[in-house]
């Protein structure tokens, strides 16, 4: 299986348990690696073989600032289920993280992996 990987993405969402989090959105820090073979992609040198990270990542900019969670757990399941179904991924590593939240952490998370590693 081949990767493709998109990392530091920031993106602006309503994500938190507290009020203020509530309130206000916040940037919030994603890296993706998608598990999908690039043969096709590889040997045409067709963007259409392949899946286009320029359309991921506007797809997460566009659904992210129009949602609002309360955990990081089903920020990431919901990231997760876009690409395996709308982008047809094989198996995807979701790493999401709030930047700044606390003091002395730089930044906290979640990883999560699914699908089928081949």
């Amino acid at each position: 299986m081949d990767l493709i990987f998109i990392d530091d993405l920031r993106v602006t969402t309503l994500v938190g348990i507290y009020p203020r989090e509530k309130a206000m959105a916040q940037t919030i820090e994603i890296s993706l690696q998608i598990g999908v073979s690039t043969e096709r992609a590889g040997a045409s040198d067709r963007i259409g073989d392949t899946i286009d990270y320029a359309v991921v990542v506007e797809r997460l900019r566009v659904e992210l600032a129009a949602r609002q969670f309360n955990l990081l757990e089903k920020l990431a399941e919901h990231v997760a289920t876009l690409l395996l179904t709308d982008f047809g991924a094989a198996w995807v590593r979701v790493s999401i993280a709030k930047l700044g939240m606390m003091r002395g952490v730089r930044r906290v998370g979640v990883i999560i992996e699914r699908g089928t590693k081949g």
